[in-house]
This record gives C-alpha cells, structure tokens and sequence, in this order.
C-alpha cells in the first residue's frame, strides 16, 4: 500500500499522541481516519456542488422570472452606480 510521510511539530505529535492514548488508537490510525473523513467530506461537497448546478440548470426560467434582476444581460441597465 503506498505511504505518505507527514511532518508534525513537537507539539502536534504530543497532541496526537495524547488523542490515540485517549481514543485507545494508534496515531496512525488516528491520522488516516482523519484524512480519511475529510476525503469523504470533499467527496460529498463535490457532489452536492453538481446536484445543485444540475438543479440551478433545469430551473433556470424559472430562476429568472424569478429574479430578473440577477440576470447577466440585464446587470447594470438602469441603475444608479
């Protein structure tokens, strides 16, 4: 399995060394979870960012009867800067 190796300071090691003993892991374990959750959360952040843009796209009349003031070609006409 490939590997990375990480650098900590002093104090991020103490830290981690503690939240292991506390949690009855290993700081490897401790380190991968971590990385591990915040890929999933990126994961899932991607997709609702498209689920959304999907949603935005099919409705996007509707957005803009909506709020015709937001639309691109209309932006700046008959405003006052």
């Amino acid at each position: 399995m490939p590997a990375l190796n990480v650098e900590f300071s002093d104090r991020e090691l103490e830290d981690l060394r503690q939240i292991a003993k506390e949690r009855g892991t290993s700081m490897k374990a401790l380190v991968r979870e971590a990385a591990a959750a915040d890929i999933a959360r990126h994961r899932a952040l991607q997709e609702g960012a498209e689920a959304f843009r999907r949603f935005f796209a099919s409705h996007a009349d509707e957005f803009a009867a909506a709020f015709p003031e937001d639309e691109p070609h209309l932006r700046g006409r008959g405003r006052v800067a």
